[in-house]
């Protein structure tokens, strides 16, 4: 099982980014997926899921009306559209797996599988 989180880069503030979360060997259907980002020297932080059980979605209030989580099943994918980007969302992004629960949470130790992230720098 693998994921890639991709999207990221380097973008003005009040911009925009699409981050991809693609899994291979697993379905992400009917699954609980999150989004997490770690700044340098902060802990990590969950930014958004969505849960298995009914897709209901979760924001941190920090990018609450920002940013929007959705799914493509066709694609296998989860996607984390960020808008009216901030420097302080400046971050290692992350997706990670629950296999197990219905709800999704913030809580990190809840996740199976993780990607190796991408840098979303927010800068002028």
């Amino acid at each position: 099982v693998q994921l890639q989180a991709s999207g990221g880069g380097l973008v003005q503030p009040g911009g925009s980014l699409r981050l991809s979360c693609a899994a291979s060997g697993l379905s992400l259907e009917g699954l609980s997926v999150a989004w997490f980002r770690q700044a340098p020297g902060k802990a990590r932080e969950g930014v958004s899921c969505v849960s298995s059980y009914d897709d209901s979605t979760e924001y941190a209030d920090s990018v609450k009306g920002r940013f929007t989580i959705s799914r493509d099943n066709a694609k296998n994918g989860v996607y984390l559209q960020m808008t009216s980007l901030k420097p302080e969302d400046t971050a290692v992004y992350y997706c990670a797996v629950d296999r197990l629960r219905d709800f999704c949470s913030f809580y990190s130790y809840e996740y199976d599988y993780w990607g190796p992230g991408t840098q979303v720098t927010v800068s002028s």
